[in-house]
Order: structure tokens, then C-alpha cells, then sequence
């Protein structure tokens, strides 16, 4: 289980005065207001940032650190990852999970035989989506429906799926 959770990465700077636009990389945009810190991931080092302010523009926060007062220093944050403690995380509801946990579970057939791990989920709308490369090396894809993940296990490193069959 990850210790700490991707939530955004800064895109650019916004006005003169520090605040930095960011991509939001969360179901839930809204929860940039409830937070008090964040984790930003510098090349050279992880360091906590104190938020100051959010607002939005076009579904997209613009956020004020207390320890970024110029456009020079906001523009030195630029393509840094915003990250939280699992601590400071969006309670989740029973049932569901972060991608971020997921992701490098090994999956299993109904019949307990080892089928892959997982590399990606990807997000389509309708349903998401395991990217999965199998021991053989290739990559599968498999739907995250009922009929195809039957069980979810991150804490133990493991998801049991069904693989349809072509017709």
C-alpha cells in the first residue's frame, strides 16, 4: 500500500503573485479545498508545502503556497507532482480503492493460476480498464466489469480475474 498518493501536477504559473494552475489527477477536484499540505515531488527531494489559498478556473485549481510569493519561484514548480500523505487522502468507501494501490498486483485466474501483473488502469468513461502484462510478456487488457474482476485483494497484493474468450 502506497504511503503517499499522486493528487495533481503542476501545470503552469497563474499571475504574478506565486499561484501555480494544476492538473488535477483525482476524481474529485473539490478536495484541493479541504487540504491543509501538500507533498511536492522535486527533482532533488520531497518538501511539504503549506496552501494558502484554491480557487477554480474551468474545473481546475489555481493554488497559492504560503512558501511561493513570485512568478520566478512558482515558475520552478513547474511539472512537480502534488502529492498527499495516505493520511490526508479522501476516505475511501468500502469497495473501492486507489489506482496508485492496485497497480503492480499480480492477477490471478479463477483457477488460482498466475495470468500477469498489473501495470495501468485506464480511465474510458464507461468503465475502467486493467492494462495487464501476462508471464508471457504481453500486454492484455481486461475490462473492470463484475463478469471479468471477480475479486480485489491490494493488501495482499492480489486481484482474481476472468479472461473472456474471443468468439
Amino acid at each position: 500500500m502506497l504511503e503517499k498518493l499522486e493528487i495533481g501536477v503542476i501545470t503552469s504559473t497563474h499571475g504574478l503573485k506565486g499561484e501555480v494552475n494544476v492538473f488535477p489527477m483525482t476524481d474529485e477536484p473539490e478536495r484541493f479545498l479541504d487540504l491543509e499540505r501538500v507533498l511536492l515531488e522535486h527533482p532533488d527531494g520531497e518538501r511539504e508545502y503549506t496552501i494558502e489559498s484554491v480557487r477554480f478556473f474551468k474545473g481546475r485549481p489555481i493554488i497559492r503556497f504560503r512558501e511561493v510569493n513570485t512568478v520566478e519561484e512558482a515558475e520552478k514548480l513547474r511539472k512537480v507532482i502534488l502529492a498527499v500523505r495516505r493520511e490526508d487522502a479522501i476516505p475511501l468507501a468500502e469497495g473501492e480503492y486507489f489506482i496508485g494501490d492496485l497497480i503492480g498486483c499480480t492477477l490471478y485466474l479463477e483457477d488460482g493460476s498466475r495470468y500477469g501483473v498489473l501495470k495501468n488502469v485506464l480511465r474510458t468513461g464507461a468503465n475502467d480498464v486493467y492494462e495487464a502484462e501476462t508471464a508471457d510478456g504481453k500486454m492484455t487488457y481486461i475490462p473492470v466489469i463484475p463478469d471479468c474482476v471477480l475479486d480485489l485483494d491490494p493488501e495482499h497484493g492480489r486481484i482474481t480475474v476472468r479472461i473472456m474468450r474471443e468468439i
